[in-house]
Order: C-alpha cells, then structure tokens, then sequence
C-alpha cells in the first residue's frame, strides 16, 4: 500500500509539473537568450549571416510549438531596406499564426536582430566587434517563445487568434513593423491589440517594469485597474510612439502595449551579454502580461485613440 501511494504521489507530482510547463520559465528564458546571444551568431545583424541563422531559429521554434506558418504559407515575410549609403539590404520578418477560429486576432511581438558587427552603421559603433545584444532583443524573442506555448498549450480557447512576429532589421530603423502594416498578412482591421517587447531581461526594482502605450486605447485603465504581479511593480506611459516596433501599428491604427525594463550602461554595447540576463524577473513580466491580455480580452473591441485626441 505504502508502495502504491508513493507511486500516486509521483504521479501526481509529474502531471501537475507538466500541466503547468507553459508557464513562462526562467530556464527557457535563459536558454533561448544563451543561444541568441551567443558569439555564433554574432549580434544578429540585418545584413549578416547571424541575423540570417537566428531568422531559421525563431522559424524553427514557431514550427515546434505548432505555429502555422504566418505568411501565405511561409513562415518567411521577405523586404528589403536602405540604410544611408546600404542599399537594397535584405532582412525577414518571421511570422506564425494561432487560428482559434476567431474573428480578431492579438499580435505579439519583438525585433530578432541586433547590431552584429555594426557594418550598417558607419562608423556610430565598434566596427568588426560582434554586439551580442543579449537584452536587446534576444530578451523580447525568449518572450515571444514563452507566450507562443503559454497561448498554444494552456489547455483553453482564447476568444481571440494570435499572430505572433519576430521583426527583422528593428535597430536600422523599425524596417520590419514598417513593412508589415503596409503588407500585413491579416486584415489590420481585424487586430484588437499588438503587445511588443523590447529589452525585458534587466528588471531594476529602483525603476520597474515601464509599460508604453497607455493612452492608445480607451479601455486601458480598465484593463490595468488591479493588475499586479508578485515580485516587479510597473509604470505606465502614455506615450505610444517611439523607437521600437509598437511604433508602426499605433501609427496603422492599433492599440499597443510595449513592455521595457529600461535602459542600462550595456545598451548597444559589446558588453550586452546573456550572463547578465534577469530570467527570473523576465518570467514574471511575461506573467502580467498575460494578465493584461487576459483583460483587454474581455472587450470584444477596443477604441483606439489616435495622436490627435490626447
């Protein structure tokens, strides 16, 4: 009997364990950043075999988590882009969709590249010296992983379908955002909400969590009324442009959320490195953002609130 009990306790241990593996892991986290980060693939950049490789990763994970692929069939959304005296550089956005059967869908996204060995950018960095971008932004593409299974394994129908994008050629100016609202792969109309995350993995408690994109949407104080998260405090800003990808769908018409953990002496630094990572405290940011989600998905739409009306 005793033998049988331990056996039921082990089993019971194991299931409860698996069940709740979609919640967002500092592991995970950790891992994903270790690989993005790394000296393999050199900073990521737009124009270079590193931002090359991490596109097939991402890519590789969204099939994993069974993602359809975002794009006509592909999970591949293709542009090229001018930066100063570079033409016609080439970069991708890489795209997966979660079809729930719903008729709006939340886009969830974060910028892939970084500045890989700073060739785009005459001269403003170190040339030939690989600019790992741990923070920036391999700490938002370990997000994007950890909301796709979040949304994909939690065992429920969200009302709402995803559309999760990791943005390519960010940094030589929101390049990849850009070309997706002027070719969107899903009617924008049909968005209720677009949550970015840009350089999430060194939380500061003296500063905290800041969250942009307050003043986009009518319902937000609503939707973050009560909203806390054990172990971080936030901030919210107004302010819903900027020099990240959010940018481009407030602009197109859509409420946005942009979560940030702030800035640091590593940002656009060699010295932006994976062992630096917060994965603990990325975990629970990940974690109020899925409760902010979960709110605004209680609205069948939301009133976007344009430039003009603040």
């Amino acid at each position: 009997m005793k033998q049988l009990l331990l056996l039921a306790t082990a089993s019971t241990l194991y299931l409860s364990t698996y069940a709740q593996d979609y919640i967002p892991s500092p592991s995970r986290i950790q891992h994903t950043v270790n690989y993005l980060a790394s000296e393999k693939l050199k900073g990521r950049g737009s124009n270079e075999k590193g931002g090359m490789k991490a596109s097939k990763y991402v890519a590789r994970q969204f099939k994993k988590l069974g993602l359809k692929p975002g794009n006509n069939g592909s999970y591949y959304q293709d542009f090229t882009f001018d930066k100063n005296s570079h033409k016609n550089v080439p970069s991708r956005n890489v795209i997966g969709f979660l079809d729930n059967g719903a008729a709006r869908t939340i886009i969830i996204g974060a910028h892939y590249d970084h500045l890989g060995l700073a060739t785009l950018y005459d001269g403003k960095y170190p040339l030939n010296v690989i600019h790992n971008g741990a923070d920036d932004n391999a700490s938002g593409v370990a997000g994007l992983l950890e909301y796709i299974r979040y949304y994909s394994q939690n065992g429920e129908k969200e009302p709402f379908n995803f559309l999760f994008i990791a943005m390519g050629a960010e940094e030589p100016g929101l390049m990849g955002s850009k070309y997706f609202v002027d070719h969107p792969t899903i009617p924008l109309s049909s968005v209720h909400l677009m949550l970015n995350m840009d350089m999430i993995g060194r939380y500061n408690d003296t500063r905290g969590l800041g969250i942009g994109g307050y003043a986009s949407a009518q319902e937000w104080p609503a939707v973050f009324k009560d909203v806390q998260q054990p172990g971080i405090h936030y901030f919210t800003d107004g302010g819903s442009k900027g020099a990240s990808d959010h940018h481009n769908f407030y602009m197109s018409g859509i409420p946005v959320i942009f979560l940030h953990t702030g800035p640091h002496d590593d940002y656009h630094k060699p010295t932006d490195d994976a062992d630096k990572l917060e994965p603990k405290e990325e975990a629970l940011v990940l974690q109020l953002g899925i409760k902010l989600v979960a709110n605004a998905m209680k609205y069948d739409s939301l009133h976007y609130v344009g430039e003009e009306k603040k």
